[in-house]
């Protein structure tokens, strides 16, 4: 009777104390009802046109094009839908995706691990997704940029965790482990492959886990039913599939001299997270333990060499809190092979929580930073009607800043655009990204794409056909100060020239209208 009570209160206690800091995190992120930036400010402004577009009935990959899968639209749509405010969509949307993980959080931490260690990890990773900034810059570079990543990490990490087989095993619990999997999985899938293809492989693994297999059939086939669901709805998926593949084919490759670099940039990580498996492997000396804490590393390293973060193998963290937990299942067993009591006790969850505290302690900074900023409006809008609450701080390292020069730009386009008689809209820009339809209120065209990195997913080879990204384009803006217009001008200019007029021109801006059947301007 004792030990139920016990074994209840300890569940509490990681459910309340799990959703204590996600509900804080949550507030600090949605009541200020602003975005404040420091960097990325080209990134950011992907997502909230996204969320501009689905605002106006578009769906993606099916009306524009994106190898970012949907759920990275439709989260700042949501911030959007609850805000009104394309300013908070951002932070009220991942305040939301905060709340809406609660569930499989706390189901993965507190059916597996004790309390003590799944409040410092669901913490650790609740701060890592709440944090507006990307992994491995300072804490005053905020920015929402590349969010996804860090709902990959945290997705692929509360995978890791479910190595650990639960204290209880039920048919009930069989099922809400195959739910909050399939949730995870699907996550990844619709926000960024890269981290399902190795989800997938981490569940295939855990196929040999007789023990757990039941869990792990049920999530796969629960997340096919999902899938199945989304698409009858979407109608995207091959879309999404071939943008994915078109962005491979541009991005996809890696040296092993980029290998290498991206773990000695994590050197410190990896020693302290070979020291926590060293001595685990010494007490178990289990092949199948082998492997997992060898995928945490290797998966780990391949995933960071296809983003745009130098720190940050988020494996490593989740990977040593399995190695914790099962040192403490051992001690409290008295089952070993030899190694010191100290090591496998009592040093495992010190040497945990040496690795948990820098990263908590820093992204949580990064959080309160922003809050604070957004509370009291620091910075300066970017220029855009509809924008006014997307502040800008410390966007330059000096005046003459290519981001500052950038920013300004965007203001001139937007005065351009006012200034056009009848008013403009299916507006494509030729650059990086398109600011002006949700900054201005406009209907965004149809059969663009919702972005263009030179490199990343569009080289001079493989681009979309310009018939196709200018179907639906009424204005044509090029940029003068551009952050890749001069290679996007290279492949598109003729086009332009030869579909569209010249309508007007700023020191930052040509402006072209399309061109009516028989050559004249509308």
């Amino acid at each position: 009777m004792t030990g139920a009570v016990g074994g209840y209160l300890r569940s509490n206690a990681t459910a309340t104390g799990l959703l204590t800091i996600a509900l804080v995190c949550a507030a600090m992120l949605a009541l200020p009802g602003r975005t404040v930036t420091a960097a990325f400010t080209n990134d950011v402004l992907i997502f909230l046109d996204g969320a501009h577009r689905i605002a106006w009935g578009q769906l993606p990959n099916r009306d524009f094009h994106t190898a970012l899968g949907p759920l990275v639209f439709y989260i700042p749509a949501v911030g959007y839908f609850l805000s009104g405010n394309f300013g908070a969509a951002m932070p009220v949307g991942m305040a939301a995706l905060l709340v809406a993980l609660l569930a499989p959080t706390i189901r993965i931490l507190q059916s597996r691990l004790r309390t003590p260690i799944a409040v410092a990890l669901g913490g650790f990773l609740i701060v890592i997704l709440a944090a507006p900034t990307n992994l491995g810059s300072p804490v005053s570079l905020l920015s929402f940029a590349m969010f996804y990543n860090r709902i990959g990490w945290v997705a692929l990490g509360l995978l890791l965790v479910m190595y650990v087989k639960p204290r209880k095993a039920t048919p009930a619990g069989d099922l809400a482990d195959a739910a909050a999997a399939a949730v995870l999985l699907l996550l990844q899938f619709y926000t960024k492959a890269t981290y399902a293809l190795v989800s997938l492989a981490f569940l295939l693994f855990m196929l040999s886990d007789r023990h757990q297999r039941n869990w792990v059939v049920g999530s796969l086939l629960l997340a096919v039913a999902g899938a199945a669901v989304v698409e009858f709805a979407w109608r995207g998926s091959w879309q999404y599939i071939e943008d994915l593949t078109a962005a491979a084919r541009v991005s996809g490759g890696r040296s092993l001299i980029a290998l290498v670099r991206s773990a000695l940039h994590n050197l410190a990580d990896l020693t302290v997270f070979a020291i926590a498996v060293s001595v685990m492997l010494w007490q178990t000396r289990n092949v199948r333990d082998l492997l997992f804490y060898g995928f945490c590393a290797v998966s780990g390293i391949l995933i960071l060499n296809q983003n745009a973060h130098g720190w940050g193998i988020i494996s490593l963290y989740f990977g040593a809190a399995v190695a914790t937990e099962s040192a403490c299942r051992l001690r409290s067993r008295g089952i070993g092979n030899g190694a010191p009591e100290t090591l496998g006790g009592t040093g495992m969850p010190l040497l945990l929580a040496f690795l948990l505290l820098p990263p908590i302690v820093h992204h949580a900074s990064v959080l309160t930073l922003h809050a604070r900023l957004a509370m009291i409006n620091a910075g300066t809008p970017l220029g855009l009607p509809k924008l006014e609450d997307f502040r800008l701080v410390a966007p330059g390292a000096s005046p003459g800043a290519f981001m500052n020069r950038y920013h300004e730009s965007i203001a001139d386009g937007a005065r351009l655009l006012q200034s056009l008689s009848p008013q403009a809209e299916r507006v494509v820009v030729l650059d990086f990204v398109n600011p002006f339809s949700a900054g201005l209120g406009l209907r965004p065209p149809n059969g663009d794409s919702a972005w263009m990195h030179w490199g990343r997913n569009i080289n001079g080879e493989w681009h979309l056909a310009p018939e196709t990204l200018f179907a639906d384009a009424e204005i044509v803006m090029v940029p003068k100060v551009g952050i890749n217009s001069i290679p996007l001008q290279q492949i598109y200019g003729p086009f332009i020239s030869g579909k569209f007029i010249l309508l007007k021109e700023s020191d930052t801006w040509i402006v072209y209208r399309k061109r009516e059947t028989g050559g004249a301007a509308r």
